[in-house]
């Protein structure tokens, strides 16, 4: 949470007679502690009118801004602060916040050590640390999960679903229909990543998953996991050369699920020159390789 600094009493003005004199930056601290930031932040600018070399006005100032989402000129005072006390652990602190907010998350990380550099003991920088690079790792692999998404077209390889469903059901119409849900009450995509942590949270989620599809009258649905984030169940060891082709490769499995069907495919991935690339879909045993148990009752 971000907090105004006391600091040193800055030239202010005298309300009344012989009553103490209040600095303009103890009534921006008051007003920030009530939350009007923006009256803040002018009281803040008119102390550093008066005091242009305190860096704790800057600071103040930087979290004010940083609240208002002001966030490139919270980050110019921020620098200000460090650029008038390199030894204050404070103007780091407030770079860092600002450059999260900017969700700049590998430059807050490095500023934020810095920051402990300076103050070893505080526990305030520590948990920032600790929140930051997780925040980075969640994007660096969102990133990594979109990439690959996003050169593979799954599209052309599900057009043959369609004549193995037609056969079942009759027409392609019906394929087109498992497409529909109550997307108004449902939303039509649900993040799973956590379920692969532990067999507790694979067994919540599949519950939840199966609850889910029969609350919302789905037809089908489409499971995306990335091969990296799964801890358990493990489904690419234990089955044999015969049945597991792709080595250490890393990639992400795509499950089809309805009444009728069920298919799995692995799509291997590489990294080259920073971009993600991969290769087309394999198909696999899902007997062998389900990232979740049947989530439809199967129909004869």
């Amino acid at each position: 949470m971000a907090e105004a600094e006391k600091g040193l009493a800055t030239t202010g003005s005298k309300e009344g007679n012989g009553k103490e004199e209040i600095s303009l930056k103890d009534k921006g601290n008051e007003f920030f502690k009530a939350g009007n930031y923006l009256k803040a932040a002018a009281l803040y600018t008119q102390a550093i009118k008066l005091d242009p070399s305190n860096p704790t006005l800057y600071s103040n100032r930087a979290a004010a801004f940083l609240q208002l989402v002001k966030l490139n000129k919270a980050l110019t005072d921020a620098e200000t602060t460090i650029k008038l006390n390199p030894q204050w652990e404070k103007g780091y602190f407030r770079k860092g916040c600002v450059l999260e907010g900017m969700e700049r998350y590998d430059d807050a990380l490095a500023t934020f050590q810095i920051a402990l550099q300076h103050n070893p003991q505080s526990t305030e920088v520590s948990r920032k640390i600790k929140r930051i690079s997780q925040l980075a790792r969640d994007k660096k692999r969102a990133q990594e999960v979109q990439s690959m998404k996003s050169n593979v077209d799954m599209a052309k390889h599900l057009e043959t679903l369609k004549s193995e469903m037609s056969e079942k059901l009759g027409s392609e119409e019906c394929f087109e229909d498992m497409k529909k849900t109550q997307t108004d009450k449902y939303a039509p995509v649900v993040n799973i990543d956590k379920a692969f942590e532990s067999p507790h949270t694979h067994s919540n989620c599949f519950s939840f998953l199966r609850q889910y599809a029969d609350d919302s009258f789905s037809k089908a649905a489409c499971l995306v996991v990335p091969k990296n984030i799964i801890s358990y169940p493990q489904v690419w060891k234990g089955q044999g050369s015969r049945k597991w082709k792709h080595g250490q490769h890393d990639g992400f499995f795509v499950q089809y699920e309805s009444h009728f069907m069920r298919k799995i495919w692995f799509i291997a991935s590489t990294n080259e020159k920073g971009q993600t690339l991969c290769r087309d879909p394999d198909v696999l045993d899902i007997g062998a390789h389900e990232v979740l148990p049947r989530l439809f009752k199967e129909k004869p």
